[in-house]
Protein backbone atom coordinates (compact mmCIF):
# COMPACT_ATOMS: atom_id res chain seq x y z
CA UNK A 1 0.00 0.00 0.00
CA UNK A 2 1.87 3.51 -0.83
CA UNK A 3 1.71 6.29 0.93
CA UNK A 4 -0.70 10.22 1.38
CA UNK A 5 -7.31 12.82 10.66
CA UNK A 6 -9.32 10.38 8.76
CA UNK A 7 -13.34 11.08 9.03
CA UNK A 8 -15.02 7.95 9.91
CA UNK A 9 -17.23 6.72 7.09
CA UNK A 10 -20.71 5.16 7.77
CA UNK A 11 -21.87 3.42 4.71
CA UNK A 12 -25.54 4.01 3.27
CA UNK A 13 -28.60 2.23 3.87
CA UNK A 14 -30.15 1.29 0.67
CA UNK A 15 -32.80 3.93 -0.26
CA UNK A 16 -36.45 3.03 -1.73
CA UNK A 17 -36.62 1.59 -4.94
CA UNK A 18 -38.30 4.87 -6.03
CA UNK A 19 -35.32 7.23 -4.93
CA UNK A 20 -32.68 5.11 -6.12
CA UNK A 21 -30.09 6.55 -8.45
CA UNK A 22 -29.69 4.83 -11.81
CA UNK A 23 -25.93 4.09 -10.77
CA UNK A 24 -23.43 3.84 -8.41
CA UNK A 25 -20.29 6.42 -8.04
CA UNK A 26 -17.92 4.04 -7.47
CA UNK A 27 -17.06 0.69 -9.03
CA UNK A 28 -14.36 -1.71 -7.90
CA UNK A 29 -13.66 -4.32 -10.89
CA UNK A 30 -11.06 -6.78 -12.51
CA UNK A 31 -8.95 -5.21 -14.59
CA UNK A 32 -10.22 -7.14 -17.93
CA UNK A 33 -8.35 -5.78 -20.99
CA UNK A 34 -4.88 -4.49 -22.16
CA UNK A 35 -6.27 -0.77 -22.46
CA UNK A 36 -7.14 -0.84 -18.28
CA UNK A 37 -4.34 -2.27 -17.58
CA UNK A 38 -2.44 -0.02 -19.66
CA UNK A 39 -3.94 2.71 -17.14
CA UNK A 40 -3.29 1.14 -14.18
CA UNK A 41 0.63 1.03 -15.11
CA UNK A 42 0.38 4.68 -15.90
CA UNK A 43 -1.28 5.21 -12.74
CA UNK A 44 1.58 3.07 -10.81
CA UNK A 45 3.87 5.42 -12.65
CA UNK A 46 2.95 8.39 -11.64
CA UNK A 47 2.25 7.67 -8.08
CA UNK A 48 5.89 5.83 -8.04
CA UNK A 49 7.18 9.98 -9.60
CA UNK A 50 4.85 11.55 -6.74
CA UNK A 51 6.26 9.39 -3.90
CA UNK A 52 9.95 9.64 -4.92
CA UNK A 53 9.28 13.88 -5.28
CA UNK A 54 8.54 13.28 -1.59
CA UNK A 55 11.53 11.28 -0.51
CA UNK A 56 8.78 8.38 0.31
CA UNK A 57 10.27 5.02 -0.51
CA UNK A 58 9.25 2.61 -3.87
CA UNK A 59 9.99 -0.99 -4.60
CA UNK A 60 13.24 -1.35 -5.73
CA UNK A 61 13.06 -5.04 -5.94
CA UNK A 62 10.42 -5.41 -8.08
CA UNK A 63 9.06 -4.07 -11.59
CA UNK A 64 5.40 -3.11 -10.15
CA UNK A 65 4.38 -1.66 -13.75
CA UNK A 66 5.10 -5.19 -15.44
CA UNK A 67 2.58 -7.15 -12.81
CA UNK A 68 -0.21 -4.53 -13.85
CA UNK A 69 0.40 -5.52 -17.44
CA UNK A 70 -0.22 -9.39 -16.76
CA UNK A 71 -3.38 -10.28 -17.23
CA UNK A 72 -2.98 -13.31 -15.07
CA UNK A 73 -2.14 -11.19 -11.68
CA UNK A 74 -6.09 -10.07 -12.43
CA UNK A 75 -5.45 -6.51 -11.15
CA UNK A 76 -8.30 -4.98 -10.24
CA UNK A 77 -9.42 -1.02 -10.14
CA UNK A 78 -11.43 1.53 -8.27
CA UNK A 79 -12.88 3.78 -10.79
CA UNK A 80 -15.37 6.90 -10.08
CA UNK A 81 -17.63 7.78 -13.20
CA UNK A 82 -14.52 6.00 -15.59
CA UNK A 83 -11.77 7.75 -13.54
CA UNK A 84 -9.31 5.26 -12.07
CA UNK A 85 -8.58 6.01 -8.90
CA UNK A 86 -6.36 2.89 -7.52
CA UNK A 87 -5.36 0.36 -8.75
CA UNK A 88 -4.06 -3.29 -6.74
CA UNK A 89 -4.21 -7.29 -7.21
CA UNK A 90 -5.97 -8.48 -5.00
CA UNK A 91 -5.20 -12.07 -3.74
CA UNK A 92 -6.27 -15.26 -1.83
CA UNK A 93 -3.26 -16.17 0.95
CA UNK A 94 -3.58 -19.07 3.21
CA UNK A 95 -0.77 -17.74 5.89
CA UNK A 96 1.43 -15.09 5.59
CA UNK A 97 3.16 -16.23 8.55
CA UNK A 98 2.66 -13.25 10.88
CA UNK A 99 -0.98 -13.16 10.93
CA UNK A 100 -3.98 -15.42 12.03
CA UNK A 101 -4.81 -17.83 8.76
CA UNK A 102 -6.28 -17.63 5.37
CA UNK A 103 -6.84 -13.64 4.54
CA UNK A 104 -7.40 -10.95 1.42
CA UNK A 105 -4.19 -10.07 0.54
CA UNK A 106 -4.08 -6.75 -1.19
CA UNK A 107 -0.74 -7.01 -3.11
CA UNK A 108 0.70 -3.35 -4.91
CA UNK A 109 -1.57 -0.91 -4.16
CA UNK A 110 -1.20 2.33 -5.33
CA UNK A 111 -3.89 5.01 -5.75
CA UNK A 112 -4.01 8.65 -8.18
CA UNK A 113 -1.63 11.06 -6.47
CA UNK A 114 -3.23 14.06 -4.26
CA UNK A 115 -6.45 11.84 -3.93
CA UNK A 116 -5.23 9.00 -1.36
CA UNK A 117 -7.22 9.89 1.98
CA UNK A 118 -10.24 9.54 0.19
CA UNK A 119 -9.78 6.61 -1.51
CA UNK A 120 -8.17 4.51 0.82
CA UNK A 121 -11.45 4.94 3.11
CA UNK A 122 -13.12 3.01 -0.27
CA UNK A 123 -10.68 0.84 -0.27
CA UNK A 124 -11.19 -0.04 3.07
CA UNK A 125 -14.73 -0.63 2.79
CA UNK A 126 -15.08 -2.62 0.08
CA UNK A 127 -11.58 -5.17 0.88
CA UNK A 128 -13.06 -5.66 4.14
CA UNK A 129 -17.23 -6.26 2.88
CA UNK A 130 -15.38 -8.53 -0.39
CA UNK A 131 -13.75 -10.60 2.27
CA UNK A 132 -16.13 -11.03 4.15
CA UNK A 133 -18.61 -12.59 1.63
CA UNK A 134 -15.10 -14.81 -0.15
CA UNK A 135 -15.62 -16.12 4.16
CA UNK A 136 -11.79 -14.56 4.65
CA UNK A 137 -11.77 -13.25 7.84
CA UNK A 138 -8.79 -10.74 7.58
CA UNK A 139 -7.54 -8.23 4.73
CA UNK A 140 -3.56 -7.91 4.94
CA UNK A 141 -1.70 -5.46 2.84
CA UNK A 142 1.99 -3.69 3.14
CA UNK A 143 3.63 -0.39 3.09
CA UNK A 144 7.21 0.00 2.30
CA UNK A 145 8.78 0.82 5.44
CA UNK A 146 12.53 1.53 5.78
CA UNK A 147 12.87 2.78 9.70
CA UNK A 148 11.76 2.14 12.64
CA UNK A 149 7.55 2.67 12.26
CA UNK A 150 7.28 5.43 14.79
CA UNK A 151 10.30 7.69 13.11
CA UNK A 152 9.49 6.58 9.39
CA UNK A 153 8.11 9.08 6.80
CA UNK A 154 5.00 6.88 6.11
CA UNK A 155 4.39 7.66 10.33
CA UNK A 156 1.45 10.04 9.39
CA UNK A 157 0.20 7.69 6.80
CA UNK A 158 0.04 4.75 9.36
CA UNK A 159 -1.76 6.76 11.56
CA UNK A 160 -4.46 7.78 9.28
CA UNK A 161 -4.78 3.89 8.55
CA UNK A 162 -5.61 2.94 11.90
CA UNK A 163 -7.98 5.83 12.18
CA UNK A 164 -9.55 3.70 9.33
CA UNK A 165 -9.79 0.17 11.00
CA UNK A 166 -6.51 -0.90 10.44
CA UNK A 167 -4.18 -2.60 12.49
CA UNK A 168 -0.67 -2.18 11.99
CA UNK A 169 0.89 -5.18 12.79
CA UNK A 170 4.94 -4.28 13.13
CA UNK A 171 6.77 -4.97 10.14
CA UNK A 172 9.41 -7.74 8.43
CA UNK A 173 10.33 -8.54 4.99
CA UNK A 174 7.00 -8.25 2.66
CA UNK A 175 6.18 -9.94 -0.31
CA UNK A 176 8.90 -8.19 -2.83
CA UNK A 177 11.86 -8.92 0.53
CA UNK A 178 11.83 -5.43 0.91
CA UNK A 179 10.95 -4.14 4.74
CA UNK A 180 7.57 -3.41 5.12
CA UNK A 181 4.99 -2.21 7.67
CA UNK A 182 2.30 -4.86 8.18
CA UNK A 183 -1.41 -3.98 7.60
CA UNK A 184 -4.28 -5.71 8.98
CA UNK A 185 -8.14 -5.18 8.62
CA UNK A 186 -11.19 -7.45 10.19
CA UNK A 187 -13.59 -8.71 7.00
CA UNK A 188 -16.96 -7.57 7.63
CA UNK A 189 -20.14 -7.96 5.50
CA UNK A 190 -21.77 -4.27 4.42
CA UNK A 191 -25.15 -5.05 3.54
CA UNK A 192 -25.78 -1.26 2.28
CA UNK A 193 -22.00 -0.97 0.56
CA UNK A 194 -23.62 -1.53 -3.24
CA UNK A 195 -25.41 1.61 -2.78
CA UNK A 196 -22.29 3.45 -3.19
CA UNK A 197 -19.54 1.08 -4.32
CA UNK A 198 -20.28 -1.68 -6.91
CA UNK A 199 -17.91 -4.53 -7.25
CA UNK A 200 -17.46 -6.71 -10.34
CA UNK A 201 -14.17 -8.30 -8.92
CA UNK A 202 -13.10 -11.72 -10.17
CA UNK A 203 -12.92 -14.56 -7.67
CA UNK A 204 -9.33 -13.75 -6.04
CA UNK A 205 -6.59 -16.19 -6.54
CA UNK A 206 -3.77 -17.67 -4.50
CA UNK A 207 -0.95 -15.58 -4.32
CA UNK A 208 1.61 -16.98 -6.95
CA UNK A 209 4.75 -15.36 -5.40
CA UNK A 210 6.41 -16.81 -2.80
CA UNK A 211 6.57 -14.93 0.74
CA UNK A 212 10.05 -15.10 2.92
CA UNK A 213 8.51 -14.12 6.15
CA UNK A 214 11.56 -12.51 8.39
Amino acid sequence: MNTSPAAPITVPSPAPPHERAPATVYEMRTLGTDAERDEAVALVQDRQRWLTMRGLPIPARADIPALFRDSQAQPAGLFEDGLLLACMIPQRTPDLGWGQGPCLFLSCVHTLPDRSDDTIRLITLWASDFAARHDLPLVHAEALARHPLDVDPIAPFLRRLTDMGWDVRGSGTGQHEERTARLELIAEQRSGLGALISCRVDEPQPAAVSRRIA
